[in-house]
This record gives structure tokens, C-alpha cells and sequence, in this order.
């Protein structure tokens, strides 16, 4: 369903990665990328990132139809990335779910990245670090 604001319909998604959480709006427009008021090119320093963020645009033929607009919460830059590649997805599946889902589903962006980060026991440093053992 699409939703508007201020005389502008957008499409909502929001998408996850480890602790990471983005909320992403898309906009018909020319293709800008805007994170958490930056440009991508700012905001995201390595080129894989970028790339990252820009894959089921590319998947889905739409890279100059939609302008993004995220808000990236929580996490590092590769988990946001990731949540804002999530995000993209699922809003393109709320502009048109004929067209696009089928491709992105079987790229893989409507798909949960569930790994996270394993818990810290007692007695150990970190999750399975250990202190160093000794026999005397």
C-alpha cells in the first residue's frame, strides 16, 4: 500500500541485519540515495557497500525510477547496509509484488539474514574464548 506525505506517494520497507535496523522510503524520482540525511557516496566509504545497497535496484531494473530516502539505526556500516538492502526490497515488493518479488525473492534480498551475535558465557572472555590454558 502506498502511503503519502506532503503531496508525495512512497513506498515503505523496513529490513534488518544483525543489530542493525533501516527504515527505507521510496520515491519516484532519479535514482538519489539518501542515508540518515547523507549521500550514499558519504555515507558509505567502500565501493561494496554501495554495491550492497544497490542490488535489488539493479536486480529489478528500477536503479533511475526511485529515489531512497533510509534512516540506518543500530549496528556497523556492513550490518546497515545490509538492513538498507533489505529495507530496498521489501518496499519495491510493496510498489508492485507481481513485477518484482519473484526476482528478489530468488535473489535473495526478501530473505532475513538471521546470524547474530552469539551470547557470552560465564566463565569465558568472550563467547568460546577462553583464557589460556596451563598445566603448572
Amino acid at each position: 500500500m502506498a502511503k503519502k506525505a506532503s503531496n508525495k506517494v512512497y513506498f515503505y520497507g523496513t529490513g534488518r541485519r544483525k543489530d542493525a535496523v533501516a527504515c527505507v522510503r521510496l520515491i519516484e524520482g532519479s535514482g538519489k540515495i539518501t542515508i540518515n540525511g547523507k549521500d550514499i557516496d558519504e555515507y558509505f566509504g567502500l565501493d561494496t557497500l554501495k554495491l550492497i545497497v544497490r542490488q535489488p535496484l539493479e536486480a529489478t531494473g528500477t536503479t533511475g525510477k526511485f529515489d531512497v530516502i533510509a534512516k540506518a539505526i543500530g549496528g556497523g556500516i556492513s550490518g546497515q547496509a545490509g538492513a538498507i538492502r533489505h529495507g530496498i526490497a521489501r518496499a519495491l515488493v510493496e510498489a508492485d509484488e507481481e513485477t518484482y518479488k519473484s526476482t528478489l525473492k530468488e535473489a535473495g534480498f526478501l530473505t532475513r539474514d538471521a546470524r547474530m551475535k552469539e551470547r557470552k558465557k560465564p566463565g569465558l572472555k568472550k563467547a568460546r574464548k577462553a583464557s589460556q590454558f596451563s598445566k603448572r
